[in-house]
C-alpha cells in the first residue's frame, strides 16, 4: 500500500518547527507533499514562488518529500494527488482547537481523508512565522529559529537580519 500524506500551510516563512513536523512525517509515509497554500485571508511577506523555493531548499535532504504550490481547498489537493492523510502541526491547546474545527470541516467535504495532529518538538513550540517576521524586522538574531535557506531570503527583505 502506498501511504501518501500532505502537510498544507502558508509557510511565510518556513520555521524549524515546520521542518521538524515535515521530517517526522516523512518517516511515517511513503510520500509526503508539503503544500504551500495561497491563503486569501493572509497578507504574506513572501510570494508563493519564494515560499516554495525556501521550502525546497530547506527539505532537499528528504527523498520522499515534494513541495507544491496550491490555490484552493486542501481537500481538492488531497483528491488530485491521492492523499489519504492530512498532517497538521500543533504547538498548543489553542492550535489544536483551531485545527480540530478545520479538520472536521475537511472530513465533511472529503470523508475518506484522515487527519493526524502532530505536535512539534518542545524546542520549537514557541516558533510562529508571524513572530519571526516581527523579530527580524527589529534586527533580532533568528538564526536558531529558521533553516539557513530561509535566513538568506529574510536577509534580502531585511538587511539587518542575522
Amino acid at each position: 500500500m502506498n501511504r501518501i500524506a500532505f502537510f498544507p500551510g502558508t509557510f511565510d516563512p518556513p520555521t524549524l518547527g515546520h521542518i521538524n513536523v515535515i521530517e517526522r512525517s516523512a518517516a511515517l509515509f511513503d510520500k509526503l507533499y508539503v503544500v504551500v497554500a495561497h491563503n486569501i485571508n493572509k497578507d504574506c511577506l513572501f510570494s508563493p514562488e519564494e515560499r516554495v523555493e525556501m521550502m525546497r531548499e530547506s527539505i532537499k535532504h528528504l527523498d520522499n518529500v515534494y513541495v507544491e504550490s496550491f490555490s484552493g481547498l486542501s481537500v481538492d489537493f488531497a483528491k488530485k494527488h491521492d492523499c489519504s492523510v492530512m498532517i497538521r502541526g500543533v504547538r498548543s491547546e489553542q492550535d489544536f482547537s483551531y485545527e480540530f474545527e478545520i479538520a472536521m470541516t475537511n472530513k465533511m467535504l472529503y470523508p475518506e481523508l484522515e487527519v493526524i495532529f502532530l505536535p512539534t518538538d518542545q524546542s520549537y513550540i514557541i516558533l510562529r512565522s508571524s513572530q519571526i517576521k516581527e523579530m527580524v524586522a527589529f534586527g533580532a538574531n533568528i538564526s536558531k529559529m529558521v533553516p539557513s535557506p530561509v535566513l538568506k531570503y529574510l536577509k534580502e527583505k531585511y538587511p539587518q537580519a542575522h
